[in-house]
Formats: C-alpha cells, sequence, structure tokens
C-alpha cells in the first residue's frame, strides 16, 4: 500500500500542485514566525550579553524607601565609589550617569527612535579608553564643549570630525564639537536609537546633578564569586541602593526579552494558524476529489483483497508524503519570511536589532510537523468516505451525489452550532465590559463553524439567485456555470469557506478599527481649548525655560506649562499636576462643582477632581495627606472641587508645592493658545523659535486626536497584510478546485464542444462558475464579519462610551469588488485548460 500510494502521488502530482502550495505557504507562515522570533530573540540577547560582559554588580539609587529617613538619603557619588572600590575582590568600579539626548537630523528631527535616543558618560580607564564605547575614529569626549557619536547617527547628521553636532536634553538647542565615532552594543542604539557621549562633568549637568551618578558598573578580579562580591557590596551601601549581580541582571533582561518575543511570536502564529486552517478546505476538497475520480482504482484494490484499513493507510501515506514534501519547502521558504518580517516591522517602527537568522531544531521540527499532521487529518475524513464504498458501488458509478442523510445531518448540526453561536453573542451584546470577552470569543467560534457547516445548504439559494444574473447575461454558458456549482454544494461550500474565513475576520477588523476610529475622533481631549500640545519627543520633559521663551512670542495668547509628580494618600497611589492656576481656564475647560480655582496658591490649598474627592470623602475645607516620594510629606487644604477633566489630573496645584519634590524640575506639556487669525502659521513659528529644536514635538488638536487613536489604520493595514496570505491560499483553493472540476469534466466538456459550444463559451461558463463561488465566500464572510463585530463591540461600551458600530461601506464594497476579481483571476488557468480540450480526445476519455 505504501508503493500503491506514492504511485498515485506520483501519478496526480499536477493536481496535487495547488494543494501542496497551500500547505507550503502555510508552513512558510509558521518556520517564519519561529525563526523570526529566535532571531530577534537571539539578537537581543546578544546584544544585552556585549553591553553587560563585564558587569559584575550593578549599583543604582533606589529612592526613599518606607519608615526611611529622606535626610538619610545618599546620592551615588564618589564617596559610594570609594567604598565599593575598597572591597576585595573589586577590579575596577565605572560610574555612569546617563539619560535621553535627542540629537538633530539634517531636517532637524531625532536621529533615532523617541524611546532609544540615548546620552551617557565616556569613562576612560588607566588606558585612556572606555571598553563599553570603543573609539573607531577620532577620541574621547575631554570638554564640555564636545561630543561623541554612534556610527549610524553621525551618518544621519552629516556631521563630520571637527564639524558640530546639534542636540537637545531638556531645553535649548545645544551645539557642540564632534571629536569621535563611537562602537557600541546597546541594544538600544542597535535597534534605532543613537547614542551621544560627554564627558562625565558634562553628563552630570545634563542628566542629573554634579557629582552624582545614576549607576555604579563593578568589575570583578578573576576567579571571584559574583553572589559573595554582591552581598558585600550591598553591605556598604545606604539602605535606599540597590544592587544586583551581573548574572541576575542578564536573568532579568533575559526574561524581559523572552516576554516581548513571545508575544509577538504568539500574535504570529495565531495568523499563521488561520492560513493552516483555510488550508484544511482546500486539502480535503482535492482528496474528496481525487478518490472519487479514482474510485474505479479503490474498487480494484478491494476486489483483489486490500482492506478498508488499508485503503485508508494508503490515502493517508500519500497526505503525509505530500505534506512532508511541501513542509520541507515550505520551511525553507519560511527562512525567506522571517527576513520579510524583520524588514517589515522595522519599516513600521519596531526598530528590531540586525543579526543573523537562528535556526533553532524545533522550528524546522514544527514546521514539518505541522504541515504533515494539518495534511493527514484534512485526508482523513476522504480516506474514510472512500473506504466505505463497496466495491460493486464503485464500479458501478464514479461520482455520486452525496447521500440526502447526511446532508440532513449535517444541516441539522449546522443549524445547532450557528443557532448556539448566535446565542451566545447576542448574550455578548448585554455585557458593559470586557468581562464577557471569552464568551464573545467562543461564540465566533460556534458562528463561525455552523455557517461553514451550513454553508452547502446556503449555497442553493445563493447560487440559484446568481445563476439567474449569470443566464441573463450569457445564456446557455450562465445556465451550464450554475449547474455546475449545484452539482456538489459540498464542494462549492468547501472552496467558498476558505475564502470566507479570511473575509470574516478582514470585515470585522475593519467595522471594529473604523467604528473605533470614529469614536476616538469624537473623545480627543474633549476638554482642552488650546490650539497645540508641546511636549517632549524623548519623553524626558521640558525645561521651564521653553514654556516661558513661547509665551512671549508673537501670535501666542496663552503659553500653560504642565508638570507632575505622584505621591501617595490614603496608601494609594495618586497624580498632581502643577501649572499656572490663574491661567489654566485660558487652555482647558475647566468647570467648577464647588470652590474657585482662584484660591489655589501657594503650597497650602489645592482643587481636586469630583471623582477623586468622592472616592476619599473630600469636600472643600477637607485636609489631603500627601506622602511624595522623596520621602516628605505635605497636607493642604481643599479649596475646590471641578468636573473630572481630560487635561487635568485627580489634584490640581500651583507649582510651589510640587517643585521641591521632584528631582530636577521639568514641564510634561506646554499648552499653546493662539491670538486670534495666528493659529494657522504657529507651529513654524514655534519651531523657528526654538531653534530647530529636535527636541520639540509640535501637536494640533487633530493631531492629539489621530495620536489618541493610536495609528489605528496603520495596525489594521498589518492586520491586512497578515490575513492576506489566508486570502491567497483560498484563492489556491478556488483555482485547484476548479482545475481538478475541468478534469472531472472532461468528456461532459468535449460533448458540449460537440454539439456546438464553442472555446469561447467554454471559459464563460467555467469563469461565471468560479465567480459564484468566490462571491458567496464573499457574501458570507462580509455578513459574519459585520455580525461578529456589532456583537462584540458592546464590550467596549464601559471603557469606551464614545464607541459606536460604523459600517464602513465603501471598503466593504471593495472587498467585495475584489472577491469577484478573485473569482476572474482564479479561472484563468482552469478555462483557458477546458477551452484548449481536444473535443475527440476528450469524448473518449475515461
Amino acid at each position: 500500500m505504501f508503493r500503491t500510494a506514492l504511485r498515485n502521488l506520483l501519478a496526480h502530482k499536477t493536481r496535487l500542485m495547488m494543494t501542496a502550495l497551500a500547505v507550503l505557504l502555510g508552513t512558510a507562515f509558521v518556520s517564519g514566525t519561529l525563526v523570526f522570533s529566535d532571531s530577534v530573540g537571539s539578537a537581543f540577547r546578544d546584544r544585552m550579553s556585549k553591553s553587560l560582559g563585564d558587569v559584575a554588580v550593578s549599583v543604582t539609587a533606589g529612592g526613599a524607601r518606607p519608615g526611611t529617613d529622606a535626610k538619610d538619603e545618599r546620592p551615588l557619588d564618589n564617596r559610594v565609589v570609594d567604598s565599593i572600590r575598597a572591597l576585595p575582590g573589586v577590579a575596577a568600579v565605572r560610574p555612569s550617569v546617563g539619560g535621553a539626548a535627542v540629537i538633530a537630523d539634517k531636517g532637524n528631527n531625532p536621529a533615532g527612535s523617541e524611546w532609544g535616543s540615548t546620552g551617557a558618560n565616556y569613562v576612560p580607564g588607566t588606558n585612556g579608553k572606555d571598553s563599553r564605547y570603543p573609539i573607531v575614529k577620532g577620541r574621547g569626549p575631554a570638554a564640555e564643549g564636545e561630543i561623541v557619536l554612534d556610527a549610524k547617527t553621525a551618518a544621519k547628521t552629516g556631521a563630520k570630525i571637527g564639524g558640530t553636532v546639534r542636540l537637545a536634553v531638556d531645553g535649548p538647542v545645544m551645539t557642540k564639537k564632534l571629536v569621535g565615532i563611537a562602537g557600541t552594543d546597546d541594544p538600544r542604539v542597535s535597534a534605532g536609537g543613537s547614542l551621544a557621549l560627554f564627558d562625565t562633568a558634562t553628563a552630570q549637568k545634563l542628566f542629573g546633578k554634579p557629582g552624582e551618578f545614576s549607576e555604579l558598573v563593578v568589575s570583578a578580579t578573576p576567579g571571584t564569586d559574583q553572589r559573595k562580591l554582591t552581598a558585600e557590596v550591598r553591605r556598604v551601601l545606604p539602605q535606599s541602593f540597590e544592587a544586583q549581580s551581573g548574572k541576575q541582571l542578564a536573568a532579568t533582561e533575559s526574561k524581559m526579552i523572552d516576554e516581548q518575543t513571545s508575544s509577538i511570536r504568539k500574535t504570529l502564529l495565531v495568523f499563521a494558524g488561520i492560513s493552516l486552517f483555510v488550508g484544511i478546505f482546500i486539502i480535503a476538497n482535492t482528496f474528496t476529489m481525487l478518490i472519487a475520480q479514482r474510485s474505479r482504482e479503490i474498487a480494484l484494490l478491494r476486489a483483489v483483497g486490500a482492506t478498508r484499513r488499508q485503503v485508508v493507510r494508503s490515502v493517508l501515506i500519500e497526505a503525509g508524503l505530500l505534506g512532508l514534501t511541501a513542509s520541507a519547502a515550505g520551511f525553507v521558504l519560511g527562512l525567506g519570511v522571517a527576513t520579510g518580517l524583520r524588514s517589515v516591522l522595522n519599516a513600521t517602527g519596531a526598530s528590531l536589532p540586525d543579526g543573523p537568522l537562528v535556526v533553532q531544531p524545533t522550528a524546522a521540527l514544527t514546521a514539518l510537523g505541522v504541515g504533515v499532521v494539518v495534511t493527514v487529518l484534512a485526508a482523513w475524513l476522504p480516506s474514510r468516505k472512500a473506504a466505505r464504498i463497496a466495491p460493486v458501488e464503485a464500479l458501478a458509478a464514479i461520482d455520486q451525489a452525496p447521500a440526502p442523510r447526511g446532508l440532513v445531518l449535517r444541516n441539522s448540526l449546522g443549524a445547532a452550532l450557528t443557532g448556539l453561536g448566535v446565542a451566545t453573542m447576542l448574550y455578548v451584546t448585554t455585557f458593559k465590559n470586557s468581562s464577557g470577552l471569552q464568551y464573545a470569543m467562543a461564540g465566533s467560534a460556534l458562528t463561525l463553524a455552523g455557517v461553514i457547516v451550513l454553508a452547502p445548504l446556503l449555497s442553493r439559494p445563493f447560487v440559484h439567485l446568481f445563476g439567474r444574473l449569470a443566464i441573463r447575461l450569457s445564456g446557455v454558458s450562465g445556465k451550464l456555470a450554475r449547474e455546475n456549482a449545484l452539482r456538489n454544494p459540498r464542494r462549492t461550500a468547501a472552496t467558498a469557506s476558505a475564502l470566507m474565513i479570511g473575509l470574516t475576520l478582514i470585515t470585522g477588523l475593519t467595522v471594529a478599527a473604523v467604528s473605533a476610529d470614529r469614536g476616538m475622533a469624537k473623545m480627543g481631549p474633549q476638554d482642552l481649548t488650546a490650539d497645540y500640545k508641546v511636549s517632549s519627543s524623548s519623553y524626558q520633559g521640558l525645561s521651564p525655560e521653553i514654556a516661558r521663551t513661547l509665551a512671549g512670542q508673537p501670535g501666542v495668547d496663552a503659553a500653560v506649562a504642565l508638570r507632575t509628580t505622584g505621591f501617595r494618600t490614603d496608601d494609594q497611589p495618586s497624580l498632581a499636576l502643577a501649572t499656572d492656576v490663574a491661567a489654566i481656564a485660558r487652555v482647558a475647560d475647566v468647570r467648577m462643582v464647588s470652590g474657585s480655582l482662584s484660591d489655589v496658591r501657594g503650597t497650602s490649598a489645592v482643587a481636586v477632581s469630583e471623582t477623586f474627592a468622592k472616592d476619599r470623602g473630600l469636600k472643600a475645607g477637607a485636609t489631603l495627606p500627601m506622602s511624595f516620594y522623596d520621602g516628605k510629606k505635605a497636607a493642604p487644604r481643599v479649596v475646590a472641587v471641578y468636573r473630572d477633566n481630560d487635561v487635568l489630573d485627580s489634584v490640581l496645584t500651583a507649582p510651589a508645592l510640587l517643585d521641591p519634590h521632584m528631582d530636577k524640575v521639568r514641564d510634561d506639556q506646554v499648552l499653546l493658545k493662539a491670538a486670534p487669525g495666528r493659529a494657522k502659521d504657529l507651529p513654524a513659528k514655534i519651531k523657528e523659535t526654538l531653534g530647530g529644536n529636535p527636541l520639540v514635538k509640535v501637536q494640533s488638536q487633530d493631531d492629539l486626536r489621530r495620536a489618541e487613536a493610536g495609528n489605528i489604520d496603520d495596525v489594521l493595514y498589518l492586520m491586512y497584510g497578515l490575513l492576506g496570505m489566508a486570502v491567497v491560499i483560498a484563492v489556491i483553493g478556488v483555482v485547484n478546485t476548479l482545475a481538478m472540476s475541468v478534469f472531472e469534466r472532461t468528456r461532459e466538456i468535449g460533448m458540449l464542444r460537440a454539439i456546438g459550444l464553442d472555446r469561447r463559451e467554454v471559459k464563460r461558463m467555467v469563469r461565471l462558475e468560479s465567480v459564484m463561488i468566490a462571491m458567496f465566500g464573499a457574501v458570507l464572510g462580509v455578513g459574519a464579519g459585520v455580525f461578529l463585530a456589532w456583537a462584540g463591540g458592546h464590550l467596549l461600551r464601559s471603557s469606551f462610551p464614545q464607541y459606536a458600530m460604523v459600517v464602513p461601506w465603501g471598503r466593504i464594497g471593495v472587498f467585495l469588488l475584489l472577491a469577484l476579481a478573485v473569482g476572474v483571476l482564479a479561472a484563468v488557468w482552469p478555462a483557458r485548460r477546458a477551452a484548449k480540450l481536444d473535443t475527440l480526445e476528450a469524448i473518449g476519455a475515461q
């Protein structure tokens, strides 16, 4: 039977080609995802291990601890460095200080990613070199006006050794002389960030306080136990400092990398699974048709002694060999997919590090195993159906319609599944939050499964309806196409279902995304009346000098700076916002419940939001206990309560109360109100006023709404790309079904040609059949997608009250037109093949 299976596989290799292509694409997606995630994880770990290679112990300032008096806190300074350097086993202590330094490129935009714009101090050793940042050209920085960049950033800025570099940390633009180019293993830089190095005194001035460091990197002498050395370091440190061994730090970083790559892997594998699930319909369809065409052969095998089990085994072996061959080719193609995924995600701003492809044995085995298992499982039911046919029956009829009882049972099961799924989704509409998510997932799966099972029944009225139109337009060709589509409703339904799954997901995602986008546009920063928001592209805040500079510019009616600090009250974390209370009403719609903002001044009075006051039982005149994270406390009086506001936090204060508790006073944002008639040209004026500062980001209200929407369209298009593989496989299924159907009807087509049907009409017949199948799948997919999006959208009612379902008829029309195009294009090869059949040879075909 193995030889029989191998012979059948080789004999029908052309007919199995499209099925193999479907398996190949699905397994390529799986193997590409696994190789991609392994490669990215390895690249991150490689960069991380190099950057931590000489770290035996890392010491950082942990901040004030509960029960610790703030006056007992000590900074990381040279005294701490000396105490650690004196410990046995310590080879060196590297004091580091760093933060965000935004380098201006040639267009005055940030040269690195917003989260990866890194600034640090250059620490030369006894040999005058810093092992962490090897100089590849020039020298290290030695004075306040000097800077060193990494090679990529230097290329983006166009700066040469001896030339100038423009940058900003939290305030005005600075210009420094480029004295060197450095290499680095910092993952943030290799993943799209930028590196700027300064001498230690300059870095302390820019990122912290003179004489203080943000981290101490301790290197050990050979043979020193890291764990014991870490314990010794902890012993000499004040309570507020934290010490981690290099191994602990590496383990923590490795865990974070695993979590990040795991989430990417799981997401991509979901879409790979969808593609493989679509492929199941194609495989099952192909083997059902092949078995029908080989029923005489199977009958002869049964007649000469082959058992039902042997027949099943022969078909499954054939499927296994097909799956193994296609999966092996898919694994090779997956290497290209992995490379492409890195490029695509980097183009969308992912900033993944460069590195070689990492091919783990598990990736290869998983791809091969998944491909073989999916192919064998899809062929199992057709193989059992073949084994159940009696030899005499098979010899008497090559192709029989499905038994009526089988369709009745199938329709009953489909109705039950669909009813249960729809009922579950209707139950989901009663939820007002995401607690019903598991019901929505189960209901969606049941609804889709039910529609797939019911598809043969649903295909009849659709094909009849579409067939009428086809007959009016094409006459005999349309009638023949309708009869061919109705001849085997299971086959038609299976082919259409593959396309339906992809379009259901695409339609559902589109409806949800467009609805969310419209809801975000309605919501936006509702309480913001300012024309523009000025913020930092590095998330490190802005120097108060920027707000003062903008306030005096022509065209600016008001410039109000906002800065935030955290605190605890009743052992609960909260946020306090400090601003010019007298001017806040000029840039935000502040509505009072009680009291007046004019009473909020100095350090003794605050205003609170309505929800904050209600949750803590506060009223005007009450005292608000505040414990700041620097260990200090305050107890200002509540003098006003305002309605909840998108712009303001829970507590509103004057800067005098919060500024003493901030390590470095920085503004989170500056809200600008333009003078009448000056709003349009204000952004350009701001950039010009600030000297093309790369740090500054100016956003209008429309920009803020788009930012709030989270680039929904970008995410949606990415999802389209990922689901595109499933649609491509579905199209292959249409081509495969039509091609095998043409082979199956060779004699019939020959008879039609003999009685007068010309080649053009034969092509039209096949083309119309293909369009019927594609449009049936598209209509089912669009209908199911809209219903699931409508029901699932109810889960957002509490967290997103502005959400209301919007059906984007324009995009749905495009989907239907694309399905029409799919039907036409999928029929090109089968239609040409059918038209080229020789009439006499076709009539004589067995």
